[in-house]
């Protein structure tokens, strides 16, 4: 895998303007590792193996460059990968692959950790994901190019990236690295490597303009236990003042990631996430409506739906990957009207994104 190491440098120098690699043997004290590891002699290298843990470097504050790294794994269903430009344990930019999902599309996954939620559910398909079909039980060499808001990844000796992530979720901001498995992996020739400059193989992209229609601002209330909504058809009417409100803007995708400003615990687990908009008659409009995980929406004080789209809640196979794809029936009076989302979150994602597919006679608040 040295090889290819020497490959990445060489074509690397030609890119970009780099400092000297930096390389921490997996024996160095500088790594803080934690959960089942050990070092190991794996296929002609030595290897740091670990079963349902992780590795960090809390003394490196990475900001822009190469992170490379060997990796081995088998076929079994696991998660295994490296999040940089960490600003704690729950603030990170993160990278994995997926064994089990060798040659499908979501085989690996860029994904953002907000406030210890890893939004794999929010974030999908092209700019996220992507196809690849892995070697089991023998080395394969992994490369990150990162640059700003940008990423390239690169396996093995490829010269053009298998992904591509043009708009990285957090501020660009220096922050530690490690590497981690949820089970056996082997690491081996870690190395990173600053850059001042690079130039993407990719053809560069910047975020498009958010489409017309979209709620492109909420208002995101700190979390709560999902009991103090109660079971009636009626939104608690104390439960908006006794709440602390955040601003929130959606992403280009139209997606807004309420973990990124909600905090939740093993109990708090519901935010409200609400928009208003004026009509010019009462009259009934569609709102296409995505969310993760749970949902109900008010209209100016009235329950008018209530849905799931947990992991595999509907079948073994179903992710609760987020998208418009339920439509809400708004029943609208004439004048300001308040919508709100209440949102519960399970697993993967904590998020909503809704739009009008007919703006006509209506105007959203910003």
């Amino acid at each position: 895998m040295r090889f290819y190491s020497f490959l990445a440098l060489l074509l690397f120098y030609c890119y970009a303007s780099a400092q000297s690699p930096i390389n921490i043997p997996f024996d160095d004290a500088r790594w803080n590792k934690q959960g089942n590891h050990e070092l190991v002699d794996y296929r002609g290298q030595t290897a740091l193996k670990i079963d349902d843990g992780k590795a960090g470097l809390p003394d490196v504050k990475f900001l822009n460059g190469l992170i490379e790294f060997d990796i081995a794994f088998d076929e079994g269903r696991g998660f295994k990968g490296v999040r940089f430009r960490c600003q704690d344990d729950n603030n990170s930019e993160e990278y994995y692959l997926r064994p089990h999902q060798s040659g499908n599309p979501d085989a690996m996954q860029y994904t953002p950790v907000f406030n210890g939620f890893a939004g794999w559910q929010l974030y999908h398909g092209e700019n996220h994901s992507n196809t690849h079909r892995f070697r089991f039980d023998e080395w394969m060499h992994v490369r990150l190019a990162i640059f700003g808001d940008q990423m390239e990844i690169f396996i093995d000796n490829m010269s053009v990236p298998i992904l591509y992530v043009f708009d990285l979720k957090h501020d660009a901001l220096p922050g530690f690295v490690e590497v981690y498995s949820s089970n056996t992996v082997y690491f081996a020739n870690f190395q990173y490597t600053p850059l001042n400059s690079y130039n993407f193989v990719s053809s560069t992209k910047t975020p498009p303009a958010i489409e017309p229609g979209t709620v492109a601002s909420w208002e995101v209330s700190n979390a709560f236990e999902a009991a103090a909504l109660g079971q009636g058809f009626t939104l608690p009417k104390a439960l908006p003042q006794s709440l602390k409100w955040q601003q929130l803007s959606s992403e280009f995708t139209g997606l807004a990631n309420v973990a990124s400003i909600a905090k939740a615990t093993q109990t708090e687990r519901t935010t409200l996430a609400k928009f208003s908009l004026s009509s010019e008659a009462a009259q009934t409009k569609w709102l296409e409506l995505g969310y993760s995980d749970d949902a109900q929406v008010y209209v100016n004080g009235q329950l008018i739906y209530r849905g799931q789209r947990r992991f595999r809640s509907r079948d073994y196979r179903y992710l609760g990957t987020i998208g418009y794809f339920d439509a809400v029936a708004l029943p609208l009076k004439a004048g300001e009207n308040e919508v709100i989302i209440a949102l519960s979150e399970n697993f993967g994602g904590w998020g909503v994104k809704a739009r009008f597919p007919d703006m006509n006679g209506i105007t959203l608040k910003k």
